[in-house]
């Protein structure tokens, strides 16, 4: 999305990926877009399919206690979300720069990055060529195992959640119309969906799982007590895919070195639960976007200097809410029956309060770029 952006403005960018051409496929990935995201792509003209294929969500169902309680986004903030998968947007944005004609190499090899405090330097073998580039500014949106984040000298502030999600793919009607967040006894359990016709839906597993000791029928066992309220019915179909994510939080500070710049999971990576880990990566264009093109435009290098401080003020913020949503949720071993209390006592309050229920609502749909 960078490199459109930056297209779009007039600069010359190139984008390297060490990925092979994406397949389209049903893959089990991120697919809540918040408004902010939403207007992003639309300002960039990426929205025409997003529109035509996504499912505007206006709040959320959250489930303990046997019940489900509604958060309204559209009465809280005035704003909603749009359900619409990772896949789709890459695939959007792929096509995009396709059709800008500019530099976009799948399958790089043997990249290597040197003198980023200066003159930066990529080089890469790309069908069995070997290149070297010569770069005004790098970004580093190679993702968490990518080499970007080892030549920014940081502090790395992590934490690993002691469960993982065993996530499924279905051919089935959704089962509600908005997503239901469940916490029960027997653990954490999420209802979502792809598509009018694909449900998405998650368990609360131990992060080792092996996803084959779960045949179709435990699954959905297991879904049906999670999610069970007066009147529910879980629709059932063909189970497409099932995986295991593990869970867990890392920030990487600060976000920028000389003139390489790191942005979404090359600098941080979120827990599922709150939605949060394409949209942080997407904020985080759109601040180094902004810029970029003030440096290439006017010679004006105050955002640039500033990128990591303004980036990581809402990236925190994003961690925040990220972890108070996995710990609201989730059954953690060891928890003891005041731990167990003072979760209850916590839903209660949020779907209670209108203050409580507006400050997850102003969270989930997207908090404000600076």
């Amino acid at each position: 999305m960078l490199g459109h952006l930056l297209h779009q403005a007039g600069i010359d960018t190139i984008i390297l990926e060490t990925r092979s051409r994406p397949h389209i496929e049903n893959r089990i990935r991120a697919g809540v877009l918040e408004s902010r995201v939403v207007d992003a792509l639309d300002d960039a003209g990426l929205g025409i399919r997003m529109h035509a294929q996504g499912l505007p969500h206006h709040g959320t169902g959250l489930l303990f206690g046997g019940q489900t309680h509604r958060i309204d986004f559209q009465a809280l903030t005035g704003r909603s979300v749009m359900v619409y998968g990772q896949h789709e947007v890459v695939r959007d944005l792929v096509a995009a720069r396709d059709a800008s004609a500019q530099p976009l190499y799948f399958d790089c090899s043997d990249v290597t990055l040197e003198d980023t405090g200066t003159a930066p330097r990529l080089r890469f073998t790309h069908a069995g060529v070997a290149n070297e580039l010569e770069a005004t500014l790098v970004a580093g949106c190679d993702g968490f195992h990518g080499i970007c984040r080892g030549h920014v000298p940081h502090t790395a502030y992590d934490r690993i959640y002691p469960f993982g999600w065993l996530g499924i793919l279905a051919d089935a009607e959704p089962s509600a119309h908005e997503l239901v967040y469940a916490n029960h006894d027997r653990g954490f359990a999420l209802l979502s969906m792809r598509s009018p016709t694909v449900q998405r839906m998650y368990l609360q597993c131990a992060p080792d799982e092996d996803p084959e000791a779960w045949s179709d029928d435990r699954i959905w066992s297991e879904l049906s007590t999670r999610l069970a309220t007066d009147g529910f019915e879980l629709r059932t179909g063909r189970i497409t895919q099932k995986g295991v994510t593990p869970m867990r939080s890392f920030v990487a500070a600060p976000m920028q070195h000389g003139h390489l710049f790191l942005a979404g999971d090359s600098a941080h990576i979120v827990p599922p639960t709150g939605a949060k880990g394409m949209n942080s990566a997407i904020a985080d264009v759109l601040l180094l976007a902004r810029a970029m093109q003030a440096w290439f435009a006017r010679n004006d290098d105050t955002l640039l200097q500033t990128y990591s401080d303004t980036a990581l003020r809402r990236v925190w913020k994003v961690q925040r809410f990220s972890w108070w949503m996995t710990t609201l949720f989730h059954r953690f071993d060891g928890a003891n029956a005041f731990d167990r209390q003072v979760q209850q006592a916590e839903l209660d309050y949020v779907t209670s309060s209108e203050a409580g229920a507006r400050a997850l609502a102003e969270n989930y749909v997207g908090l404000p770029l600076t």
